[in-house]
């Protein structure tokens, strides 16, 4: 499928050609923290597949407890987080953030990952009442 998007001011726009079935969740406590929310919605794409079309990302290295490196690009901006990918020379695959992505309704998960770290109130979630209009 072919896919495009941009951060939220418009600074770096993207495009790839990413497979939806392969569209998940990450439960990790560090995707809770570098996305801000309770969980990171992501889509791979192989480096061959992804290219940046304007701007330029700005990219932090993050150490996991495991020692793993992954490079964390966002928008130097507005702060939209864009991908992760690996750090280092090799094929990458790019882990784009469906929130950024045009064609992100289309974009259903297909596996969850890290679910220990879930927070256990998602379980739950379609119980917590809807408000459409803010006051």
């Amino acid at each position: 499928m072919k896919i495009d998007g941009s951060c939220h001011c418009g600074y770096i726009t993207y495009s790839a050609d990413a497979d939806p079935e392969r569209t998940s969740i990450c439960h990790c406590t560090d995707c809770q923290m570098l996305s801000g929310t309770a969980f990171r919605h992501s889509i791979p794409a192989p480096d061959h597949a992804f290219r940046v079309l304007t701007g330029e990302p700005t990219v932090y290295t993050k150490t996991a407890e495991s020692g793993a490196k992954r490079a964390q690009a966002f928008c130097p901006r507005c702060g939209s987080g864009i991908y992760a990918t690996s750090v280092g020379d090799g094929p990458k695959v790019y882990n784009i953030r469906v929130g950024t992505v045009r064609q992100r309704v289309q974009l259903v998960p297909r596996r969850q990952i890290w679910t220990r770290s879930q927070l256990r109130w998602l379980a739950e979630i379609g119980a917590i009442p809807k408000v459409e209009k803010q006051s």
